[in-house]
């Protein structure tokens, strides 16, 4: 199958070494992966902020890009949803409707449509704690959140139990937002940074050495709420630790 390998921006400029960890782990299970070079934005910064209609030319240029690809993976949930669930600016044609639809994050790709029963390179010797981006945990169905009475299931966790050497350690309030959520936190810092702290306060308290994430994003205000709270947490993408991070 060929995939079409699609870098969120905020992973592109602060952390490229998670889009390289998507391309080493997506070949070594036996994609043919090839990166679009004309590729930008998929156009959630401008939906977040109710810009719905500026973000058509973006939109447009994303299904350019990745239109003949069987499937485009990101290492993003947040952005897998934008195109999965509002990528609505643009006439919804069926080449339009194909991108949408094949349009996948990297945790669910390997769980759902590979099927990855094992990851025999990984290696992560680390208590870890695992954070659920709102979009990935609700918007892409990730997990079951906690809300809903129904039989639980976690896709990052049943992939982060095949990395040998991770010991996962329980939240006391797993599915609480870290209080990032892109452009909420520009308009509204403080309150975005009490969220912030309680989350980073509750990952210390369990004990974890590492939090992993399917989002830079979550990671990086995380990332700085801890270390104002000089808590001695590290954040790691997910994609390196299932590509054998050595950390």
């Amino acid at each position: 199958m060929r995939v079409g390998l699609f870098v969120p921006c905020y992973v592109d400029a602060f952390e490229p070494e998670v889009g390289i960890a998507t391309l080493e782990l997506l070949e070594r299970v036996g994609c043919k992966v090839e990166y679009p070079f004309n590729q930008t934005c998929c156009g959630q910064p401008m939906a977040n902020t109710g810009c719905h209609a500026e973000a058509a030319a973006t939109e447009a240029l994303f299904v350019k890009n990745f239109s003949d690809f069987d499937y485009v993976v990101a290492p993003s949930g947040s952005c897998v949803h934008q195109v999965r669930e509002h990528l609505t600016a643009i006439p919804q044609t069926d080449e339009v409707k194909k991108v949408r639809a094949s349009t996948y994050e990297l945790v669910e790709f390997l769980h759902d449509v590979l099927k990855i029963d094992a990851l025999p390179w990984a290696e992560f010797p680390h208590k870890v704690a695992y954070h659920g981006n709102c979009n990935a945990l609700r918007g892409i169905h990730h997990a079951r959140p906690s809300e809903i009475v129904k039989p639980y299931f976690s896709k990052p966790l049943d992939l982060l139990r095949m990395v040998k050497g991770v010991e996962l350690v329980d939240l006391a309030r797993p599915d609480e937002c870290c209080g990032f959520g892109g452009t909420f936190s520009v308009f509204e810092p403080a309150v975005s940074a009490k969220m912030g702290y309680d989350k980073v306060a509750d990952q210390n308290r369990a004990g974890a050495q590492y939090v992993v994430s399917a989002d830079s994003s979550c990671l990086m205000h995380q990332k700085g709420c801890a270390e104002r709270l000089g808590l001695p947490l590290r954040y790691i993408h997910i994609a390196q630790v299932l590509n054998g991070a050595a950390a």
